[in-house]
Order: structure tokens, then C-alpha cells, then sequence
């Protein structure tokens, strides 16, 4: 019994700590942090000069009418200033102020307010769509108070995390939260890694930081899930693959991403089985690209890239971002799995914005694909449509381009309809809904339940019979 007593009390004593030790991570108040960094978070407004043409006829012709056409040039072009709201960083006491690039795009006048009462022009330095990041500079000789750069990749799931930014354009607002999950793609852009985080983030948070409890930022608030304001879920670019951005936006104005020259895909269990590979794991090179750095150093379609310059590619995902932050012009390592082996290719990597994967990447978008279950052409929603037509900056989808005459769509829908889901399922691509048309087509009920924005910008469900 004498030897139980001081056991008991040991346990007592370092569960005491313990919990103490626990209580002590959790925050009494941000109220200090958030004085500390509000005069380095801006609020971002932008406008812009819109040319629209309005129907000179109180009614709307048939989707697919002659008359459409005959008539379309009769609309009046009228001008209105567009207007739009984001946040922002200061990362330089001479104004230098990160944002998003979807904040700024196609700005005539950006003005920058900080501290909640000094407003300035800025100027665009670079701004870069694929990864939604733009650098801007105040035109003043005031100095400001920056804030600096955490490691992102120190930041676990779990961990404290405040968003300031503009939300609704209320001007400097502080919310708290953790870090929900890391490595999220959700789709929007060609180089996703988000922190997920539960801190409220709304419309006109984009552009604005993510700080940890040390005052360093680690993320930058692009998108949230809902579109009438925060869910719990929003996303953030992390600071390190940012900030590779953002200094060479500084330095170039424009971005020097590595590029190997290769389309690939994931390798999925059954892959793996064939090619006797321990798991399903790396990238698999589906094709190379002519004269491409991976075509000149050897590399095959069937290949399964394993480790690109001493990182192991767990998923295919991994592999362009790995890439993308590379050097231009770095000679690297790459382990690939071949005829059921491991080998490895030196590779000097080329430049992403030079290539032809890249031209043909951004003019693909344009192309028009076939539905042809629904007798509909569509092409891919972009960066113009979401402007001319004011929609929200994360809209994804597929607009229709033309409807045959015995389409199941009519009367329902018409040309210039933008079709973001089908079955409850994001809409990304033509394949993504042709898809889930033959599985419909497979089943008993031959009901497609669609949600579109009509040409009214209208957010509508529509169900249609399938034929």
C-alpha cells in the first residue's frame, strides 16, 4: 500500500501536466495576434468596363430558331463598370501586396485600402492564372508594415489558424479556426495542394492570408465550398509553393515553371498487379511528348515515374507540382519502373510557358465536344465567360454550344446555358458528362437531373426524360 500511494500521486502529478501542457496550446485570445497584423492585410477593389448587348425584342427566339442568328447583331452593345472585391498581403515595407489573380484579372483600376482608411492605386508586377496568384505594388513612398512567409509544410491538421481578409466588403475582419486537411484538389486550377481550413472564409476573403499562431502566413484564401458563404470548408494555396510564385513574378513578371513532357495517369491496383510493382503507387506516362526533355532523355509510354529529383510520387497528383516548382534547365534524377524494374534517366527539365503542351493547353478550351445522347455541342466554361457573364470566380462547367432539333433538352434549355452538374456531381469536362449519361442510359430510370445557369445567369435543376 506504501508503494501503490506514490504511484497514484505520480500519475496524478503528470496527468496534471499533461493537461496542463494541452490547455496551454489552446488560445485565451487571438486578440493580440490580430492587432498585430491588421494594418499588413488590405482590402482589394477592383473595376472594370463591361460590353453587353441588350434584346431589342420583348421576347426571346427558340433555342435553335433561324431567327436567332438573323437577328443577333440587331442588340444594342452597351457599356457598365463591373465592380469586385478581394484582400490582400503586404510582403514588402515599399507595398509590394500579394493577392489572388482572380481579384485583379482584367482590372482597369485597382485601388488598395490599408489599414482601413488610407486607399492607393496599384499596379499589376505579374499575375499568374494557373496557380490564381497575382503580385500588385502601391504607387506611394509611404512605408508599410509587411508580414513574413511561414513553412507550410510544418503546418499539421489540427493546428491554430486565423483568416483576416474583406468578406461581403465589410473591411477587416478576423476569424479563427484549424486546419481541417491538407493536400486537397478540388479542381479549379492545373496545380492544387490546399490546406483545407474550418476558419470562415466568404466572398471577398479571396487574396487574404492565412496566418499561423506565429504570425507567419501559410496560406492564401482562394476558394470555399457553398455559394452563399462559408460551410466550414474553405481552401487555401499553400505559402511554400506560393511563394516560388510570387518571387518569380517579382524578378520576371511572369512564371518559369520546369516541364517534362509527358501525359500521365494514376496507376491503379489492377496496373500495379500487372507490372508486379509492390503497390499502386507513382505516375504512369500515358504519352511523351515529341522532342519533349522526358522524349530526348528516354522516356517511354507505359513508364511509371517513381521519384522525381529524390521525391517519391506516391499519387500521379504530386508528380506536375513536384515538377512545375523545378528549376528550368536543372538536370534531375528520375526513378522509373520498367519491365518490372527500376531504372533511372537523367533529365534536363525545359520550360512550361515555351512548350507546346502548353499552347495546346490553353487553347483547348475553346474546342467544342459532342454529347451525343443529349445531341448537344459544348466546350469547356473560361475565364471570359465567368467575367462577361458575372458569375462566381470558382464556377466550373460545360456551355452549350448548339442543340439539335430533336434534342432531349428542348424546350427546357437553351444555347448558352452553362451545365455545372449532372446527378448532383461537378461537371468539369465533356467526359465527366458523357459519362454519367451512358450510366443513366444503363439503368431503369432515364432521368438526368441537371443544374445549369440559363442565359439569364438564372442558377436553375433541370430534369430531362432521356430518349
Amino acid at each position: 500500500m506504501k508503494n501503490i500511494r506514490p504511484l497514484i500521486l505520480t500519475l496524478i502529478l503528470t496527468f496534471s501536466l499533461a493537461t496542463k501542457s494541452n490547455s496551454n496550446s489552446i488560445p485565451a485570445s487571438f486578440a493580440d495576434l490580430a492587432e498585430k497584423l491588421m494594418p499588413s492585410v488590405v482590402n482589394i477593389s477592383t473595376t472594370q468596363t463591361v460590353v453587353t448587348s441588350s434584346n431589342p425584342f420583348p421576347f426571346q427566339f427558340p433555342p435553335g430558331s433561324p431567327f436567332e442568328d438573323m437577328f443577333k447583331e440587331f442588340g444594342t452593345p452597351q457599356e457598365r463598370k463591373s465592380a469586385a472585391l478581394g484582400s490582400g498581403f503586404i510582403i514588402d515595407e515599399k507595398g509590394i501586396v500579394v493577392t489572388n489573380n482572380h481579384v485583379i484579372q482584367d482590372a482597369e483600376d485597382i485601388i488598395v485600402r490599408v489599414d482601413g482608411d488610407k486607399e492607393f492605386k496599384a499596379t499589376v508586377i505579374g499575375a499568374d492564372p494557373l496557380s490564381d496568384i497575382a503580385v500588385l505594388q502601391l504607387d506611394t513612398k509611404e512605408k508599410f508594415v509587411p508580414v513574413k512567409f511561414g513553412d507550410s509544410d510544418k503546418a499539421r491538421i489540427g493546428d491554430w489558424v486565423i483568416a483576416i481578409g474583406n468578406p461581403f466588403g465589410l473591411g477587416g475582419t478576423v476569424t479563427s479556426g484549424i486546419i481541417s486537411a491538407r493536400n486537397r484538389s478540388i479542381g479549379l486550377s492545373r496545380y492544387e495542394d490546399y490546406i483545407q481550413t474550418d476558419a470562415s472564409i466568404n466572398s471577398g476573403n479571396s487574396g487574404g492570408p492565412l496566418f499561423d499562431m506565429n504570425g507567419d502566413v501559410i496560406g492564401i484564401n482562394t476558394a470555399i465550398l457553398g455559394r452563399n458563404g462559408s460551410i466550414g470548408i474553405g481552401f487555401s494555396i499553400p505559402s511554400n509553393s506560393a511563394k516560388i510564385v510570387i518571387d518569380q513574378l517579382i524578378e520576371f513578371g511572369e512564371t518559369k515553371r520546369g516541364w517534362l513532357g509527358v501525359r500521365i495517369q494514376d496507376v491503379t491496383k489492377e496496373i500495379a498487379e500487372v507490372e508486379q510493382l509492390d503497390e499502386p503507387r507513382g505516375a504512369l506516362v500515358a504519352s511523351v511528348a515529341d522532342n519533349s526533355p522526358s522524349d530526348k532523355a528516354g522516356v517511354k509510354a507505359g513508364d511509371i515515374i517513381l521519384e522525381f529529383n529524390g521525391e517519391r510520387i506516391q499519387e500521379m497528383k504530386e508528380l506536375p507540382i513536384i515538377v512545375a516548382r523545378t528549376d528550368v534547365g536543372k538536370k534531375v534524377d528520375v526513378k522509373i519502373w520498367r519491365n518490372k524494374k527500376e531504372i533511372t534517366k537523367k533529365i534536363t527539365l525545359g520550360r512550361l510557358e515555351t512548350s507546346e503542351d502548353f499552347k495546346v493547353a490553353e487553347e483547348s478550351s475553346s474546342i467544342e465536344s459532342t454529347i451525343d445522347n443529349l445531341k448537344i455541342k459544348v466546350r469547356k466554361l473560361n475565364d471570359e465567360d465567368i467575367k462577361q457573364r458575372k458569375l462566381p470566380n470558382q464556377t466550373r462547367g460545360l456551355v452549350i454550344t448548339k442543340i439539335e432539333n430533336d434534342s432531349p433538352l428542348i424546350p427546357s434549355v437553351e444555347v448558352n446555358s452553362i451545365i455545372i452538374e449532372a446527378q448532383k456531381k461537378k461537371i468539369l469536362s465533356a467526359n465527366d458528362l458523357n459519362k454519367i449519361v451512358k450510366q443513366i442510359l444503363n439503368t431503369n430510370q432515364k432521368t438526368i437531373l441537371l443544374v445549369i445557369y440559363n442565359s439569364q445567369n438564372q442558377r436553375r435543376y433541370i430534369g430531362i426524360k432521356l430518349k
